[in-house]
């Protein structure tokens, strides 16, 4: 027997070795791109929803992540799910209005006090669980809502109220609402890209930004504003949201695998902002970032056109619809 007719029967005995041993086959890779930094909630989730992917389908699926924006910022993750480009991308609802408009109105301020009372809205509001539904044939689908907390300012000036804002110069990402919001307020807008803020805030492009704590921290931009405002003008929380090519192409074994793998990551994901919220003040004002609590009042008065500015663009019902849904479950949970 020569030595290649050798080899070549151990490899075929290594084969069905493998074989008989259960290998499992190759693995599918699903990619998955979020602007969160590594070390924040959006990656530690992604990373949950990853491990849970994989176990659920036997490993079948690879979950391959991508932070900090490596493939695309927010709007273009969502024109990426729609051309086959990724699979998973998770960012605040009002990202994905440019798709469906309506979805606009999650951003109207002040809607909801508490995350529970958040939690419930975007379980269980017939209203935004109907729009939800309007996504696949846009190209996507929403499997579960993440945690990302509610909008606050930070920005390299001192913003005790409205009337500091009139001097200022506030980012936006491109969502009517919240440029609305921000400018009743008092602030110019400039929209940009998340991925681009840092350094706009660093050269004097403009004086800050607004997103939830969790995201000030992890993208570290109490560094270049370093004035945390905590006015929770706005619940933000972040739908997890896959390719509809792709869920299509999985089996309804898979889909129920990937499903329940995008509610564990939920679970998760709201229980790590939740309460990881204190901790990361702390440690912001540590690193020198100041921290405050301003009267509510006279924001919540200088934003009240904005709802007839929606009843306006999207309709009376549907305003009404969310605002009744919203006051609903405040009545109903006061407090949480």
């Amino acid at each position: 027997m020569t030595l290649d007719t050798l080899g070549k029967r151990l490899l075929t005995g290594i084969a069905f070795a493998a074989l008989f041993a259960g290998a499992a086959p190759a693995q599918e890779v699903l990619r998955f791109s979020h602007t969160d930094n590594p070390g924040g909630s959006r990656q530690a989730a992604a990373e949950v929803f990853a491990e849970k992917v994989s176990e659920y389908t036997e490993g079948r699926y690879e979950v391959r992540i991508f932070p900090a924006g490596q493939l695309a910022n927010d709007p273009k993750a969502i024109e990426q799910l729609q051309l086959g480009g990724i699979d998973f991308t998770v960012s605040a609802t009002g990202s994905y209005a440019t798709h469906l408009p309506s979805l606009n109105l999650t951003a109207m301020p002040f809607l909801v006090d508490t995350y529970e009372q958040g939690w419930e809205l975007y379980d269980n509001s017939e209203w935004l669980q109907g729009e939800f539904e309007k996504l696949p044939e846009k190209g996507f689908r929403v499997l579960s809502t993440w945690e990302a907390g509610f909008r606050s300012f930070t920005t390299n000036e001192p913003l005790e109220g409205p009337a500091d804002a009139e001097n200022m110069k506030m980012r936006v990402f491109p969502n009517d609402m919240i440029r609305w919001t921000m400018e009743e307020i008092g602030f110019q807008t400039v929209v940009m890209p998340i991925t681009d803020v840092y350094l706009a805030i660093q050269q004097g492009t403009v004086n800050g930004q607004e997103n939830p704590v969790d995201t000030i921290n992890s993208l570290r931009f109490f560094e270049v504003a370093p004035y945390i405002t905590l006015t929770r003008h706005v619940y933000s929380p972040l739908p997890l949201t896959v390719a509809e090519a792709t869920w299509q192409e999985f089996s309804d074994e898979d889909k129920d695998a990937v499903q329940r793998a995008a509610d564990e990551a939920a679970a998760f994901s709201r229980d790590l902002v939740k309460n990881s919220v204190d901790q990361q003040l702390e440690e912001m004002k540590a690193a020198g970032a100041t921290v405050s609590v301003p009267e509510i009042g006279p924001f919540r008065e200088a934003v009240a056109p904005v709802y007839d500015k929606a009843k306006e663009v999207y309709g009376a019902e549907a305003v009404d619809k969310i605002l009744s849904d919203a006051a609903a479950i405040r009545e109903a949970m006061p407090g949480s």
